[in-house]
């Protein structure tokens, strides 16, 4: 007869993958809130994120960094940062006409649904909705898309009403160094007038 305290202690403790597609991320940073390409300074403190991640449903995160690989070439300083701070870097080649990061991104939530633990998708997306809403169809899987809240995809905000939670990067996540210039619905309760002053 088997125990079930020794079973439980051979189960691994659940866990958050959080799923960066970070080319998604600067270019609605860049083109959406900024108006400009970001500066150094300007982009999301990636360590943030994790922490965030690992805050938000109180578990241990496997973060995954996807990046386009497709020229040959890769970003080996951000690269190097990114190991430092924890995550694991994809970088993904392809021809011109594929959307690798998009494709290995779609390819890892359709590997996720055979894998327990929840989901933290950083993008703003539609390109992942069918991942989504599979994902959502496991009854115990918590999943999220962690964007700017304005620029999420409206397919992708509409499965709210399913279960997913959307946090924002800047006010939920706290990933930026300073208050970025957004003018958006700001619901009453998450309202800061310091944040203003």
């Amino acid at each position: 007869m088997s125990d079930p305290q020794s079973a439980a202690a051979l189960t691994p403790p659940r866990r958050t993958y959080l799923v960066v597609d970070g080319e998604n991320i600067d270019a609605t940073l860049g083109m959406n809130v900024l108006g400009h390409r970001p500066a150094p300074e300007e982009r999301p403190r990636w360590d943030r994120i994790v922490d965030f991640a690992r805050q938000a449903w109180s578990q241990d995160v496997t973060p995954l960094f996807f990046l386009n690989a497709s020229s040959g070439q890769m970003p080996m300083s951000f690269v190097q940062a990114l190991l430092a701070m924890g995550y694991r870097p994809i970088p993904l080649a392809g021809s011109s006409s594929e959307k690798v990061v998009d494709i290995g991104i779609q390819r890892t939530l359709d590997a996720l649904r055979d894998r327990p633990g929840d989901v933290l998708l950083a993008s703003h997306d539609g390109d992942f909705l069918p991942q989504v809403e599979a994902l959502l169809g496991d009854t115990d899987r918590r999943v999220g898309v962690l964007a700017f809240r304005e620029f999420v995809n409206v397919r992708l905000s509409e499965l709210t009403a399913r279960g997913l939670e959307i946090f924002d990067l800047e006010d939920h996540a706290g990933a930026f160094t300073a208050v970025l210039p957004r003018v958006r619905i700001i619901p009453l309760e998450e309202f800061d007038p310091l944040r203003y002053l």
